[in-house]
């Protein structure tokens, strides 16, 4: 853990921004932030300094799916893809698979020291055929007793567990065990009608999975999930702003409809970071081309973004301001995980840093106040 002082012409805190301003780190946390000048000596960065991104789907980076890699080896390869992109907190995901390959996922996230690891996320099995998307219809099925009870045991050896379910394929009482373990339990992949949805929630449902996709859309006599999402209060919401998955228009409207508690997602795989231009899902090619992964009839599987693009299009293309746009990767998704010491730079936060261009490009990336990318690498090796 990493011990400092950078300098910058504006540091944004996570809520305000500091000009002409300097940063300190001790052992991997924020000791104070405050003018540059009488602040302790250190290097002038070009840009801004921020919060670091923090992403709670990603299903690979660096060339590795985990569903492919369910290692540590895996998930540090996949997290330092994310980190030279801006990325400092990661909850690895394991699309629906066989339930060996859970195993070794949940054994994986057990052993895993990487630096930016958070947790694991599980994306399925327990989710509805009429939603499936690009997940395997053959490995989707209903939780039975041994599933809660694997997850159960899960929850009480991982820092954080995120579990995408649906409601056709898992009870209520099933949901309240899972929330009273502490596992965040988000709804996904589903055709539930808004009630359904309503009663989950209550159940202790907290966030849902990439809004919009693959679920119950908005109707005016039929609100679907996305109505629930929309209009549940403490119920946290994924996005994925890559220009594909989700109209502008929807976006806007439910950036506006739940502010602080929509946040952005990747829901990146293997080829962010890498040149590869298809890899292998259960056992079925998924092809890259203009920006999009698709399975062969075109259906989209997850993202070809990191989340500084997305946070970027946001910026760019949606209209936010940068201190916004900025907070929908970093404190929207803190917040939606319970996490009170990342997403900000506050003294006492962790020194998850990044140093960005005027355009929101990263440059550098500092983990727990350790370079980790960019010109923080640089820095470290001058």
């Amino acid at each position: 853990m990493g011990s400092g002082t950078l300098h910058a012409g504006q540091i944004f805190d996570g809520e305000t921004w500091h000009q002409d301003a300097a940063i300190s780190f001790k052992a991997g946390r924020i000791t104070a932030i405050g003018p540059s000048a009488g602040a302790s000596a250190g290097p002038r960065l070009p840009g801004l300094i921020a919060p670091g991104y923090i992403d709670l789907q990603v299903n690979g980076g660096g060339g590795v799916l985990f569903n492919n890699d369910p290692t540590p080896e895996g998930i540090a390869t996949i997290c330092a893809a994310h980190a030279r992109l801006g990325t400092t907190a990661v909850m690895v995901t394991l699309i629906t698979d066989r339930p060996d390959i859970t195993g070794r996922a949940v054994a994986a996230a057990e052993a895993a020291r990487a630096p930016g690891f958070l947790g694991l996320h599980l994306e399925g099995p327990h989710l509805s055929q009429a939603k499936k998307g690009t997940h395997d219809p053959a490995l989707i099925r209903v939780m039975q007793d041994q599933d809660l009870a694997a997850i159960l045991t899960a929850a009480g050896r991982l820092p954080h567990l995120i579990v995408t379910l649906a409601p056709e394929s898992v009870t209520p009482d099933q949901v309240r065990a899972l929330a009273a373990a502490g596992v965040t339990v988000s709804l996904g992949h589903s055709d539930c009608d808004y009630d359904t949805a309503r009663d989950y929630i209550a159940a202790g449902a907290r966030m849902v999975t990439h809004l919009f996709n693959a679920m119950s859309q908005l109707g005016h006599r039929a609100p679907g999930l996305v109505g629930a999402a929309l209009t549940a209060p403490g119920l946290y919401a994924g996005l994925i702003a890559d220009g594909f998955h989700v109209a502008d228009a929807a976006m806007q409207v439910a950036l506006r409809a739940k502010p602080g508690e929509v946040f952005l997602v990747s829901d990146a795989m293997s080829t962010i970071g890498s040149d590869l231009t298809g890899f292998m899902l259960n056992g079925r090619e998924i092809l890259r081309a203009g920006g999009r992964l698709t399975l062969a009839d075109g259906t989209l599987a997850g993202a070809d973004i990191a989340l500084s693009d997305a946070v970027r299009y946001c910026h760019m293309r949606l209209g936010l301001d940068k201190g916004a746009a900025l907070r929908l990767g970093s404190a929207a998704p803190a917040a939606a995980l319970g996490l009170t010491d990342r997403g900000h730079l506050r003294p006492g936060a962790w020194a998850d840093l990044i140093c960005l261009d005027d355009a929101l490009q990263v440059l550098g990336c500092w983990i727990a106040g350790t370079p980790s990318g960019g010109i923080a690498a640089q820095e470290a090796r001058s």
